[in-house]
């Protein structure tokens, strides 16, 4: 395992219109980034820490998010926007907070088929080697902090997998919480698609799938000036090969789309929700194409042994709200199910 420490520096606070106001007066923040070897010894996993100095060790206040299916968490959770990241916020409520790039992704070690055509190889990083990398990460964390269990968070894919590892080790988890959460969805009529090992993006690819399902008069205000141009060009910087490229791309392991038609489009799902065990908050906006709320209403009911579980629905925002106008809402959703518990 390698460390880096590299910043100690005050939380941020955003503008008034953005997030819900913090009353509490900023504490120093502290960051940290390390790499964790993978489990079957091929490459590391790329982690990033923020955590208030002298912050004492609490399992309800270490949290551990995993991204998606495309981008990675480091870019995205832990992005200054209009000064704050959402990571910047929640550090700066008083928890110790923790991102990780799968590999294949941002930071993390880039398999080598990645540097071959894609039709070479079958699809890269499905969802059971993903899980595996969040257990490598999650017992990183827990023996660092000697905490018996964590908070696990997932955004999209990433919740499949969170709710995968929740599902097999209740024991280790303290909270859940799935951000635009991943359920069944209308069952394929025709064969699963020839899959290559990864995919490759644009940035123009990147806006139209974000921007689909926005009302037309409401698409110029959704993302602020300048937001998703700061975000592509720090998630896009992530993949020096695909960025040579005309026009650049981001190449994605095709794992999680694998994943899809094996087990979410065949009526299969990757975990049963019933063996989590975990108190759990599903959170979901209003205008997301990706993961529609219809989704998480399905899901709910099947968490028959989550104590306290909930399901929020955001207004005016997409699969990407925590990068958008309205994140606040997002932010504050997610506050008020982690600092019940942390009291």
């Amino acid at each position: 395992m390698k460390r880096r420490n590299i910043l100690a520096a005050p939380a941020l606070m955003a503008g008034a219109a953005a997030l819900p106001a913090t009353a509490q007066a900023q504490p120093r923040i502290v960051t940290e980034e390390f790499m964790v070897p993978a489990t079957d010894g091929q490459g590391e996993i790329f982690v990033r820490n923020k955590r208030p100095e002298g912050l004492a060790a609490s399992a309800s206040r270490t949290i551990l998010f995993v991204h998606g299916a495309t981008y990675p968490a480091h870019s995205a959770f832990d992005l200054p926007l209009g000064g704050l990241s959402w990571m910047d916020y929640i550090a700066g409520r008083g928890f110790d907070v923790w991102c990780m790039d799968l590999r294949g992704y941002g930071r993390s070690t880039r398999p080598a088929a990645m540097s071959q055509p894609p039709e070479a190889n079958p699809p890269l990083m499905k969802g059971e080697q993903a899980v595996a990398d969040i257990a490598a990460v999650a017992a990183f964390v827990r023996n660092r902090r000697s905490l018996p269990k964590l908070v696990h968070m997932g955004w999209s894919w990433g919740t499949s997998l969170m709710g995968r590892f929740a599902a097999d080790n209740p024991g280790l988890v303290e909270r859940l919480v799935l951000y635009a959460p991943v359920w069944l969805r209308e069952k394929a009529d025709g064969p699963a698609p020839t899959l290559g090992a990864y995919r490759s993006v644009t940035q123009a690819q990147a806006r139209e799938r974000w921007l689909a399902g926005v009302p037309e008069g409401k698409r110029d205000a959704l993302i602020p000036p300048g937001w998703f141009e700061h975000w592509a060009g720090v998630t896009w910087a992530s993949d020096p090969e695909g960025l040579r490229q005309n026009p650049s791309v981001l190449r994605a392991p095709n794992g999680s789309q694998s994943d899809s038609w094996e087990f979410w489009r065949a009526d299969r799902p990757f975990y049963d929700p019933a063996k989590i065990t975990a108190p759990t908050l599903l959170v979901v906006a209003e205008w997301d194409q990706d993961t529609p709320p219809a989704l998480a209403v399905a899901l709910f009911p099947r968490l028959t042994n989550s104590p306290g579980k909930r399901l929020v629905l955001l207004g005016e925002g997409t699969h990407t709200i925590m990068m958008e106008r309205n994140r606040g809402t997002l932010f504050q959703a997610v506050q008020v199910f982690l600092e019940e518990a942390a009291a």
